[in-house]
């Protein structure tokens, strides 16, 4: 309870700051304070009038966000290793990645919670923000735990946001309000957070974020916590509430199936660096390396040399094999290592149709996983196991003799 009455307090306190005499240190940090968030506020309202529906921003639109040669390091360990992110106004951007990418780190970075060890230039809205700290940013963060005050209303924690920055009490309840509106909570601005659902708790710390009207909104694996059935409709609300607001939202997520559901463009990182980035299509059916391809989930991947590439087509023995598939561009000579993938679902049983340019390798089906909708079948091939999705259980009877799947499914790749 300590630590509550202690945040109020400070709110309390940061409200007040304007009443401090004039020329004194705390006087003038609040009024940059109070101009950068006028400023940048301005920009951003005139996409999020009132949170009113906006049509969303055209991808070609100039960068809200510029991080230009970022690195962070923790003592010895390097957690972003020279990156440079964009986003534009209005677009979803998804930083996805596995555990220690540098991914959150990252958001931190955007956040002001960081401070790079080096970098370039870090813009929001084309000013430099890199001396700024977080409370002086214009964004604000929507943390996978809701971070959410236990003693106070949902209007009340909807509210605090303006209360800090000394908004009268009437703008206060209206505005959040409306914003608890935008995430269809209207009825619950009496009410306290023990009796709101999970689903629920994650609205109204959406609704807190929004009604400052930032110009940037940064979630940091904010489902995270939730089952598979209210994070499928989470991700659903959260695509409604952007095409909304028309607002710059940065999201970070370890879930491949968020960011293609939700996401203008995804930035795929490993390892502190950007492994690829691009719209959800190229990562899902263009994969750049055998990583990317792995963590966009391609089942089958085999390892062998480039033979021929003629085009756009390229010819790869594996294991004594060849399999054609597309290669996504770039010079490479034949002899090098290469990798073809294929998914799960473009694989078929028995012999391609007539004239399909097709790859046929002959199998034997082994052992099978029941996944209710679909069925997981292992067969075994010249290249290996194979796995093969089946939406029709009863094509696994008897034994096909072989798989095939279209060259234009097969994608090749770097190692």
């Amino acid at each position: 309870m300590a630590c509550w009455l202690l945040a109020e307090r400070l709110a309390d306190r940061l409200s007040r700051v304007r009443i401090i005499r004039d020329g004194s240190v705390g006087h003038r940090r609040a009024e940059r304070r109070r101009s950068l968030i006028t400023t940048t506020s301005e920009r951003s309202s005139r996409a999020t009038p009132d949170l009113k529906l906006g049509e969303k921003t055209k991808l070609n639109a100039p960068p809200i966000l510029e991080i230009v040669h970022a690195t962070h390091r923790y003592g010895d360990t390097v957690a972003l290793d020279d990156v440079s992110v964009a986003a534009r106004q209005g677009e979803f951007l998804t930083i996805l990645g596995e555990s220690g990418s540098g991914k959150t780190t990252l958001l931190r970075m955007i956040s002001g919670l960081e401070r790079p060890s080096e970098v370039q230039a870090l813009r929001l809205n084309g000013e430099d923000v890199v001396d700024l700290p977080a409370y002086e940013r214009n964004c604000t963060t929507v943390f996978q735990s809701y971070a959410l005050f236990p003693h106070l209303t949902v209007g009340k924690n909807v509210e605090y946001g303006l209360r800090v920055r000394g908004v009268p009490a009437g703008e206060r309840e209206e505005r959040a309000r409306a914003a608890l509106g935008m995430v269809r909570l209207e009825d619950t601005f009496e009410r306290r957070i023990h009796q709101l659902s999970g689903g629920q708790r994650q609205r109204v710390a959406l609704a807190r974020a929004i009604v400052t009207r930032p110009a940037m909104l940064l979630l940091d694996e904010p489902l995270g916590a939730l089952d598979e059935k209210l994070r499928q409709d989470m991700q659903v609300e959260l695509m409604e509430i952007h095409k909304r607001l028309s607002m710059t939202f940065v999201y970070i997520t370890h879930s491949q199936e968020e960011a293609l559901t939700m996401s203008d463009r995804i930035i795929l990182m490993r390892r502190g660096k950007i492994a690829q980035e691009g719209t959800p299509q190229e990562l899902f059916d263009q994969p750049a390396s055998r990583f990317t391809a792995a963590f966009m989930g391609v089942e089958n991947l085999m390892e062998g040399k480039l033979v021929a590439l003629q085009g756009d087509r390229a010819r790869v023995e594996v294991a004594g094999q060849v399999i054609v598939g597309r290669w996504p561009g770039g010079v490479i000579n034949p002899g090098e290592d290469v990798v073809a993938g294929v998914r799960a679902e473009r694989l078929h049983l028995g012999p391609p149709p007539a004239q399909a340019e097709a790859n046929w390798l002959p199998c034997s089906l082994q052992g099978s996983i029941y996944k209710g909708k679909y069925l997981d079948q292992t067969a075994t091939t010249p290249v290996g196991e194979i796995k093969i999705r089946l939406w029709e259980q009863s094509a696994a009877q008897g034994e096909p003799g072989g798989i095939w799947w279209k060259q234009s499914d097969c994608m090749v790749m770097r190692p």
